[in-house]
């Protein structure tokens, strides 16, 4: 085999590696648990926050998802909507500090919601829709940790908090922030309540994706600079 050849073969060996480590990258990136819209203004009233939870594995279904609602702020007025073949049970748990509101005084608020019954299947995902009655006014951000439970047994903990200024950590929780604006609150996902081909769509994933491209278009562009020098040299 030719100089020329083996370094052609060689070059397009590590350009496709490269590119396909890339492109891994880019769908973790979109495979977390998330909440959207991303944010609402404080002390938001009547609207409905989308948990969309994908299914990470190859050879398993996730089972079962609890979200954990924070009591120290809590979110009033819960109501579910757990979708086709899933049934969702709503914990509450007593508030050390009652919430007065305009209806009266609040003692109780959810804690955990537990989704099960359903199925996602591998490459695919699910939306849970969860109205409220009233977010808080006395915070600027609600973390809602998470548990996803699958059929062989694993538990991914969505818990983990970013600490300022730091890289996202591995499981991270879903977080909403909340602003003082009354602006309206960013789209929610396209499709809810239903399971669907999981596509990743954050921007993150599509800069690492373009990476990839460029990266193998680079690789391919020096495989063909050697083959023509090798070609040059043979004739010389």
């Amino acid at each position: 085999m030719s100089a020329s050849r083996t370094t052609l073969r060689r070059a397009g060996a590590i350009t496709a590696l490269t590119a396909a480590s890339v492109l891994l990258a880019a769908g973790a990136a979109s495979a977390h648990v998330t909440v959207h819209p991303e944010s609402y203004a404080k002390g938001a009233t009547d609207g409905v926050l989308t948990f969309r939870v994908p299914n990470e594995e190859d050879h398993a279904y996730t089972s079962k998802v609890q979200v954990f609602l924070p009591t120290d702020h809590p979110v009033l007025g819960v109501l579910v909507h757990p979708g086709d073949g899933w049934s969702a049970k709503v914990t509450t748990t007593k508030l050390k500090t009652p919430v007065k509101t305009d209806d009266g005084t609040i003692t109780e608020a959810a804690s955990e919601i537990t989704f099960t019954g359903g199925k996602i299947e591998p490459g695919q995902y699910e939306d849970f829709n969860v109205a409220f009655g009233e977010l808080p006014e006395d915070t600027d951000q609600l973390v809602f940790k998470t548990l996803q439970t699958y059929s062989d047994g694993k538990v991914v903990r969505w818990i983990e908090q970013p600490a300022s200024g730091d890289d996202e950590p591995e499981n991270p929780a879903p977080s909403l922030k909340l602003t003082a604006d009354d602006a309206s609150p960013a789209a929610a996902p396209a499709r809810t309540a239903a399971t669907t081909t999981a596509k990743a769509s954050d921007s993150t994933a599509r800069e690492l994706g373009i990476a990839g491209l460029v990266v193998g278009a680079l690789g391919l562009a020096t495989a063909a600079f050697a083959l023509l020098r090798g070609r040059s040299s043979a004739r010389s």
